[in-house]
């Protein structure tokens, strides 16, 4: 491993299920992503920990399982008139040492910047449930204009972040949300339609649409790709290709099933990564905050779940783990492991259909073709299923021999061993991370936020380190001391990560507080607040702080 710290460049798509060219999909039009692989690694055992984009980003900025922090149920934030005893919005407060990963980056001298979706469940509740407004202390910049030119030193390494929104599940609707809709470039009769889905000219279509969008998205990579190569940092720069979870698909995104929470992950690594390999190593999705924690040379904290997959610390795993809570507005508990070959599928509500009532999802053509042919009786029996209601307690899959998932192999005599081994598995799991999902939403939602209301951050203070205050005592209003002469901050709301800026105007951009602030002979107006995730965060502290010979 390179001596010292390398760029990290994340392109996550939304959405997106392994079809680009370098997972042998004939169809994909995708040149940079498949340059990439090509000098790179592509992982097809990668999955993430939900098949929907909110629990899944949560778990990706802790590296924690979203059941663990509070943070599994799609979304937090959600709100709909049609459902208005639902305890929401609120946000999640997970246990108070939980960081998000960038926050060690930006300690160890790293600009992080991210372009710009969040969705992380403990952001700041805004007016809408798509309102997001993250904890300040992550990111050194955050928004659509967020970038590594932006660095003030070009020195620094970085860690960046861009985040396609085209392939997102709207994109596939002929009313696209978030790109193009109306009729696909991409040649209908050319798709593969999966058999879990009626093969129905909309169904093609929406399938259709989704190359498009992943070609355009593509288009995307290949323009960031250029401007590293602009700026010299191409050979620096370790770039991970990824997906949040499967594509907007009935019993894809959602589901945990390969099809929602299989996803594509490319990584390509200059003269570390050997060019043109591709694996089979299982790789969970918050194993990615703490590879690149690793690569940066920051340790990584033991309350992650995740573990390294890439470099010298790299670890293997022998299961991978995901979950399925409530989704949007309807209630769902399903829990699943898989080691190399076999899933085991765990249905805590069995009354449940697997295709629950999800009104955004209903907007889709795809989805409106299935309801449609369910209702005229039309459907396959494997395929009516998905809306009928009834689903066994335990499902079991051969990965290899039946990719698709159709053929439950829990009652075959000859599966009991694998059962037993899975089972066993995932109950251990569940009492390791200790898992939220047992515990009812509004039960939860009443700890985290008592009676309702948010809780607030404490405001920090000032503590100074100068012969005239050993720290013996904290000094909000500043004061004039004798140099040299040191700023701690402090906080009295457990977990609290704090932010501060020196100078008169107000600040373009919070530094993470990280350690005592020297302060310069002269005189310094120092302000500083504090953000608890899920809390509101603190009124801002302001104090002038004058140091002499």
């Amino acid at each position: 491993m390179p001596s010292t710290q390398p760029n990290i460049l994340w392109i996550s798509f939304e959405d997106t299920s392994p079809r680009f060219g370098c997972y042998g999909d004939e169809v994909a039009d995708t040149p940079n992503v498949d340059a990439l692989a090509d000098d790179g690694r592509t992982y097809t055992n990668a999955c993430a920990t939900a098949g929907v984009c909110a629990p899944s980003r949560a778990s990706v900025i802790t590296g924690r399982y979203q059941t663990s922090i509070g943070a599994h149920h799609m979304r937090t934030k959600h709100t709909n008139e049609d459902t208005p005893d639902l305890p929401t919005p609120y946000s999640a407060v997970p246990p108070h040492y939980v960081t998000a990963f960038p926050e060690y980056l930006r300690a160890a001298g790293y600009y992080c910047t991210n372009n710009s979706k969040t969705d992380y469940q403990f952001d700041n509740p805004g007016e809408t449930d798509h309102d997001f407004t993250p904890p300040v202390s992550i990111w050194d910049d955050c928004g659509e204009d967020a970038h590594w030119r932006n660095r003030p030193d070009d020195d620094q390494p970085f860690f960046s972040v861009f985040n396609p929104v085209r392939t997102h599940e709207s994109g596939m609707w002929e009313d696209s949300l978030l790109s193009v809709g109306g009729e696909p470039d991409t040649d209908p009769a050319e798709v593969t339609v999966p058999p879990y889905l009626p093969d129905t000219e909309d169904v093609r279509k929406s399938i259709a649409r989704q190359y498009d969008n992943i070609e355009r998205s593509d288009a995307e990579v290949g323009r960031l790709l250029d401007q590293l190569e602009a700026d010299g940092l191409r050979e620096d720069t370790v770039v991970f290709i990824w997906s949040d979870h499967g594509e907007g698909l009935p019993r894809a995104k959602r589901s945990l099933y390969e099809s929602g929470v299989n996803v594509p992950l490319v990584v390509n690594w200059p003269g570390e990564v050997p060019a043109g390999e591709t694996t089979d190593r299982l790789v969970s999705l918050l194993d990615l905050g703490p590879t690149v924690l690793s690569l940066a040379g920051v340790d990584v904290p033991q309350w992650m779940h995740g573990r390294p997959f890439l470099g010298d610390d790299a670890e293997p795993r022998e299961y991978l783990m995901a979950a399925r809570d409530r989704i949007d507005e309807s209630y769902d508990m399903v829990r699943t492991v898989r080691n190399d070959r076999y899933k085991y599928v765990r249905n805590y509500d069995q009354s449940n259909p697997p295709l629950a009532w999800v009104p955004f999802r209903a907007r889709g053509e795809a989805m409106q073709d299935m309801l449609r042919l369910h209702a005229e009786g039309e459907l396959p029996p494997h395929q009516a299923r998905l809306l009928s209601g009834g689903r066994p307690a335990e499902e079991l899959y051969d990965l290899h021999e039946d990719p698709h998932e159709i053929d439950n192999l829990a009652d075959d005599p000859d599966h009991a061993e694998v059962l037993a081994e899975l089972r066993s598995e995932m109950d251990d799991w569940l009492d390791r991370i200790g898992d939220c999902g047992h515990v009812d939403e509004s039960q939860m939602v009443e700890q985290m936020w008592p009676d309702g209301e948010q809780p607030v951050t404490a405001t920090p203070t000032f503590v100074p380190n100068a012969p005239e205050n050993r720290m013996t005592e904290a000094t909000p209003d500043g004061g004039t001391f004798t140099a040299p002469a040191t700023l701690t901050l402090h906080c009295d709301t457990q977990g609290a990560s704090l932010v501060y800026a020196t100078g008169s105007e107000s600040p373009r951009r919070w530094e993470l507080y990280s350690g005592p602030i020297s302060l310069p002979v002269g005189e310094t107006t120092v302000r500083a607040k504090a953000i608890r995730y899920g809390y509101e965060e603190s009124a801002v502290q302001e104090a002038t702080f004058t140091v002499t010979d």
